[in-house]
């Protein structure tokens, strides 16, 4: 099974929780000495926001975006117990196991579309790709981007593949749009959607979907509510997004309606 090279770290201190975040993410340092936003598996979307996070991370890096590391981050049960704060506590103790971290983009600043100008190019390989992955936070309100060393990075894609909350329907999704794209922070620069759709799909093949679903941890892709086996929820998220690769051309026009 050809996978994507993701490295696992152990967490071993806990700096200090994002609270911007609503799913309290938490800057971490990890046995590799380097500092990490770390995604909790046992916040409000569990590991379904995980799976999403680290496919649309990975789908962003395959087509040239800037994307901090993603690595996969195992979190004891110590924690939890010198915690003070009895929120966070809870979080911690739902959360041992395997987690997400990003690595951390010290002094980075969040992306403000009345300060920053982003290129037409970059604009649209983003807006593309949000309308591929059906990312519906990247608004004006939420633009889920840095800027770091004066360049665009993604984060937070973890809202995307909202079908995922209900298996039994996901296959009605596979031949709908995405209206909320008429929202995406940067639609009125994307106007290079064409470049956009010759680097995605020259990008993202089959082999690559396929090397980043077989990446997701196993125990995310299980759950006790759910309706499908780990093995047919990464044949799904396949299914997805070869599907909307397919039908890129309807979210390229409906892209440029709303623009």
């Amino acid at each position: 099974m050809n996978k994507l090279d993701v490295r696992t770290v152990n967490v071993v201190q806990y700096v200090q929780p994002l609270r911007e975040g609503g799913s309290l993410p938490a800057i971490v340092k990890a046995d590799d000495d380097f500092l990490y936003v770390l995604k909790f598996r046992g916040a409000g979307q569990g590991t379904k926001a995980l799976i999403a996070e680290f496919i649309g991370g990975e789908l962003a890096r395959a087509i040239g975006l800037k994307v901090p590391e993603l690595v996969f981050a195992n979190l004891d049960d110590s924690f939890s117990k010198t915690e003070p704060d009895e929120e966070i506590q809870d979080l911690l103790k739902f959360s041992v196991g395997l987690n997400l971290g990003l690595h951390y983009l010290s002094s980075a600043i969040t992306f403000d579309p009345l300060v920053t100008t982003v290129d037409a190019k970059t604009a649209s390989k983003v807006v593309l790709l949000d309308s591929i992955i059906s990312n519906i936070d990247r608004t004006a309100k939420n633009t889920n981007l840095l800027i770091w060393n004066q360049e665009l990075w993604i984060i937070d894609n973890g809202a995307s593949f909202y079908f995922h909350h209900n298996w039994p329907l996901w296959k009605n999704h596979l031949t709908r749009t995405f209206p909320l794209i008429k929202d995406h922070v940067l639609l009125p620069q994307a106007t290079e959607l064409d470049y956009a759709k010759q680097e995605i799909t020259s990008k993202i093949t089959p082999q690559i979907i396929k090397n980043i679903t077989n990446s997701i941890p196993e125990d995310w892709l299980i759950n006790q509510t759910d309706s499908l086996t780990p093995a047919q929820m990464r044949a799904a998220y396949t299914t997805y997004l070869n599907a909307k690769l397919g039908m890129v051309d309807a979210l390229i026009n409906e892209a440029k309606d709303a623009r």
